[in-house]
């Protein structure tokens, strides 16, 4: 049954591996199970509540990935878009949280309706192969500097960053997980990622550095903020500004992501094209109606997803795995909480188990340096634009932008014109009024 649903053997993938990739990518993702609450009780929500919608819409949105599209990939409530739901709708603009739902699901209907057009679907078509090979790199680049920050390596200070203080407990031992990682891949050990996960938390809890929280707990009751957008106050011109900013946030996010991710795991053809395509966006774009019903921000795709990819994980299958841990995390967040939690020390928190982990997904996203056009300016200086502006941005979007903007304008002043589709030069222009109006 599950050979006919998800074509393993096609794919090169087995049961097991499916569920070590499964399993890998919801450590990497279910830190949002934590943060979300915190993000959106500052917009004066329930956050036991919050807690459960977030693991039942990721867990649902999830699922229909796997089943629907057949994708390895991780779905829950995107980062960006929350913090944007929360302190610039409801506390910067006073908008009450009933009604920035209604916002967030009405940008949730525009996604389905340009996916099920195939418009969404036109435009990663439109994305020309060396700025495809340049996005996994900068997802890598992306994944990897969230590693070092989680792991303490590099720290934020006055708006630039430095090196963290390497006599943290937990960046030490942070930094052996890393060793032991990379040392299990370079023996070809097979499930590396997660046995070096597994082994960085047993040494680190004899050591204090990572705490055991329990297992099981009952869960808080979902009624607060179960169906409580209010889409009749969203339908506002005045509201037209957010809608629209959800929606080229969640679009060109996932665009990014779908691309960084089929990249890695080898799913694009010779022709620069994504076979069902559709369906993964279509199961992205349902994703966020969900959360909305379930009380939460924009549901997307995750990059984290790569983790699970990195580990073997080729199929629908993957995700069905990474959707029912969702849904166990319900009953068993103490025991979550044990495996992502951080450790403070000085007045800095390192995350020791997990950041190992996009460190090494990210080195291994770099390997797609090589199939970037180096040879011709007009294609590797957007390439680079792209690489660098993911990460110094923190904004996958934004190095979407930065590469659109800059292939399009290298093309026609240099008389090749020819080269770029309508469709990107349309892409281009949409930056240049996001950046110069949103």
């Amino acid at each position: 049954m599950l050979e006919r649903l998800f074509s393993l053997s096609e794919r090169g993938t087995t049961v097991r591996a499916e569920l070590r990739a499964g399993t890998v990518t919801f450590l990497s993702m279910a830190y949002i199970i934590a943060i979300q609450p915190i993000i959106l009780s500052q917009a004066g929500m329930d956050p036991g509540a919050v807690m459960v919608g977030t693991c039942i819409a990721s867990a649902i949105a999830t699922l229909i990935m796997g089943l629907y599209a057949n994708y390895p990939i991780g779905l829950a409530p995107g980062m960006g878009e929350n913090f944007y739901f929360s302190y610039t709708l409801v506390r910067g603009k006073g908008i009450p949280w009933r009604t920035a739902l209604g916002i967030v699901f009405l940008s949730g209907a525009a996604f389905l309706g340009v996916s099920l057009l195939r418009v969404r679907e036109k435009i990663i078509n439109a994305i020309p192969r060396s700025l495809k090979n340049a996005i996994a790199v900068g997802i890598g680049f992306f994944i990897a500097m969230l590693g070092l920050k989680d792991a303490g390596f590099i720290v934020l200070q006055k708006g630039a960053l430095s090196l963290g203080n390497l006599r943290h407990p937990g960046t030490v031992l942070a930094g052996a997980g890393l060793v032991i990682i990379a040392v299990l891949m370079a023996r070809r050990v097979r499930g590396a990622i997660f046995i070096g996960m597994l082994a960085t938390f047993l040494l680190g809890l004899p050591l204090g550095i990572v705490k055991f929280h329990g297992i099981i707990s009952k869960p808080p009751s979902l009624s607060p903020v179960l169906f409580k957008m209010d889409i009749k106050a969203a339908l506002s011109l005045s509201f037209l500004v957010p809608i629209l900013a959800f929606f080229i946030m969640d679009m060109f996010d996932t665009i990014g992501t779908l691309i960084g991710i089929a990249e890695q795991a080898g799913f694009i053809d010779q022709e620069g094209r994504l076979p069902g395509m559709k369906r993964a966006l279509v199961a992205d774009s349902a994703g966020t109606l969900i959360g909305t019903a379930m009380g939460n921000s924009t549901v997307t795709s995750y990059i984290e997803s790569a983790t699970g990819v990195a580990e073997g994980g080729r199929t629908g299958l993957t995700a069905v795995f990474v959707s029912l841990y969702f849904f166990l995390a319900i009953f068993f967040y103490p025991f979550i909480k044990s495996l992502i939690g951080g450790y403070r020390w000085g007045g800095s928190v390192v995350y020791p188990v997990t950041s190992p982990v996009l460190i090494i997904v990210g080195a291994m996203m770099f390997a797609n340096v090589r199939k970037m056009n180096l040879e011709d300016p007009t294609e590797y200086i957007p390439s680079l634009l792209t690489v660098l502006g993911m990460p110094l941005t923190m904004s996958i979007s934004d190095g979407l932008g930065f590469g659109f903007i800059s292939y399009t304008l290298l093309k026609l002043l240099s008389g090749r014109a020819r080269e770029v589709s309508l469709t990107l030069y349309i892409l281009a222009l949409v930056f240049v009024l996001k950046f110069a109006f949103l």
